[in-house]
């Protein structure tokens, strides 16, 4: 069921944060330990990005987060001066505890773990992962919760939501306590965002979300892995759970990045999104291209508005033509295709950077065609 805004919602499609607004749909790119891997500060800009997602779980191993602060914060060390947002770390904590239990334990109190090769354990509480988060200039600070998969027990499913809520209120109360310590005002303090857990269930879905809702946030997302077993979008669980969040609210698709499940999305009235995997992709030579100029978007499940070139491939030796006829990247603007396989094949460092570039830039104009087709035409 579509939650597309309303007119006048439609018309303030954006949300202001401390270094910048984002204009929904957005897509962030994950520059997981402060850095969007093989691009710089400038190459972001030049694609469009609007903000970026940094993760406290790793940013406060490595560098560290007296390192961070000795070097002028995440904005200053990375040289981006748009927007951050910084994810708790609770996603990446359950997954390192889903591969071995050895490495760490959650409870009441949070979160402890040691990844394999540390040195030290450390402890993620409620109220630590705000005062990294704030300590790091953030944008948007999302509270800890207590991620699961969707097929996880009943069980399990509700000691999360009970756990989730109960950090939540925590990282609020710790939020507000900060906010008089830091003698923030309204315009220049970052963003408090809670997550909606509950795995498959809507019962758990719906308290979660009336639970987070009556302790109050600014914004809301989509907890949990959003994926079914063969890797298909959980669109039903997914398109409910923002139903259940007023539209006034914005609400993050964490970790959701495939095109076509951002086009779902969108048309579910979700604004905000962040994935690995377009970079990834990029890395491993799998680049995406748009079918025809000014695609017109309407079908979450329809993929015939994009294809996918696999730069590494024999074929490519001798095409002088870049990726994407439709792409106005710098990759595609500069440079042949033949070329780009090139690269590749002698793993030239090169060859990351453009092929990261080119798939950034696609998501960019996959949200600008977005935004026009249904933030702006159909109120029109």
């Amino acid at each position: 069921m579509s939650q597309l805004p309303d007119v006048e919602q439609a018309a303030r499609h954006t949300l202001t944060l401390p270094h910048g607004q984002l204009s929904y749909p957005v897509f962030m790119p994950d520059a997981t330990l402060g850095v969007v891997r093989s691009i710089d500060a400038t190459d972001l800009r030049q694609c469009a990005i609007q903000a970026v997602v940094m993760n406290t779980f790793h940013l406060m191993q490595r560098p560290g987060s007296s390192t961070i602060q000795a070097l002028g914060g995440l904005h200053k060390m990375s040289a981006w001066t748009g927007p951050i947002i910084t994810d708790s770390g609770g996603f990446q904590a359950y997954s390192l505890i889903q591969q071995n239990a050895k490495f760490g334990t959650l409870d009441e109190d949070g979160i402890t773990f040691k990844p394999e090769g540390a040195d030290r354990k450390f402890h993620l509480t409620p109220e630590k992962t705000v005062q990294l988060q704030m300590s790091y200039d953030t944008d948007i600070v999302i509270c800890l919760d207590d991620c699961t998969n969707a097929e996880a027990s009943q069980d399990v499913q509700e000691l999360a939501v009970k756990r989730t809520v109960a950090w939540a209120k925590r990282c609020k109360e710790e939020y507000e306590r900060l906010l008089k310590q830091k003698r923030l005002t309204e315009e220049n303090r970052p963003l408090l965002f809670a997550v909606v857990q509950g795995g498959g269930s809507r019962e758990l879905r719906q308290r979660c979300a009336n639970e987070l809702l009556a302790i109050g946030f600014d914004g809301y997302g989509f907890g949990g892995w959003p994926l079914d077993k063969q890797g298909k979008l959980l669109a039903d669980i997914i398109s409910y759970t923002r139903e259940l969040i007023p539209m006034q609210f914005p609400m993050h698709a964490l970790g959701i990045g495939h095109p076509a499940n951002i086009l779902a999305c969108v048309r579910m009235g979700y604004g905000i999104f962040d994935c690995a995997m377009p970079t990834r992709d990029a890395r491993h030579a799998r680049l995406y291209t748009f079918t025809t100029p000014n695609p017109v978007l309407r079908d979450g499940n329809d993929e015939r508005w994009m294809a996918y070139v696999y730069a590494n491939d024999d074929k490519y030796i001798k095409t002088d033509r870049p990726v994407s006829a439709y792409c106005d990247c710098l990759c595609c603007t500069h440079y042949s295709l033949g070329y780009l396989r090139h690269l590749f094949k002698i793993n030239d460092t090169l060859f990351f950077r453009l092929a990261t570039i080119h798939n950034l830039r696609f998501m960019t104009m996959l949200t600008d065609y977005l935004r026009a087709q249904y933030y702006v035409q159909a109120y029109e």
